[in-house]
């Protein structure tokens, strides 16, 4: 049976999280060849750790003897600010990153269907059930974080529920 391959990819919004820490991912719709379609979510360092694995297992088609033969695409570069995980920045990048794996899926099938970019695309156990996107708004403050927190619980303060 033939392996399945990469067809389409859209990258379609950017969704906050907050575990290990506070980050942004992509929220990407992968369309494969039997068919199938599923989303994924990956951060940007993912992308850039795909970008240097390609690079370096396709050197010719990444530019780096001639950087007029390079056919691999760029990846928007790292935006270097103290916090990079700012909502205004994963937005930015959403456009410029959807070109990108376009773009990826377009190249010759010798790198387009390489198991780097196979397995990138491929639907991970975290993908399967991610955290329920946080409303946005204002943070809860520690006080009322707590007390919305012993009311889920059911936890008694002075004969008052708090």
């Amino acid at each position: 049976m033939p392996r399945r391959t990469v067809h389409e990819v859209t990258v379609q919004d950017v969704q906050k999280r907050r575990n290990p820490n506070k980050h942004y991912v992509y929220i990407i719709k992968v369309a494969w060849s039997d068919g199938s379609t599923e989303v994924i979510f990956r951060r940007y360092s993912k992308f850039f750790d795909l970008q240097m694995e390609l690079l370096d297992k396709f050197p010719v088609e990444g530019g780096q003897k001639d950087p007029k033969r390079r056919i691999i695409p760029f990846l928007p570069g790292k935006i270097l600010f103290r916090r990079s995980h700012i909502r205004d920045v994963a937005m930015k990048r959403l456009k410029p990153i959807n070109e990108y794996c376009r773009a990826l899926i377009q190249l010759p099938v010798y790198i387009s269907q390489c198991e780097e970019v196979r397995v990138f695309f491929e639907t991970r156990p975290e993908d399967l059930n991610p955290p329920k996107e946080e409303p946005s708004g204002k943070k809860k403050s520690g006080i009322v974080e707590r007390a919305t927190s012993f009311l889920k619980r059911g936890v008694f303060v002075q004969g008052l529920v708090v």
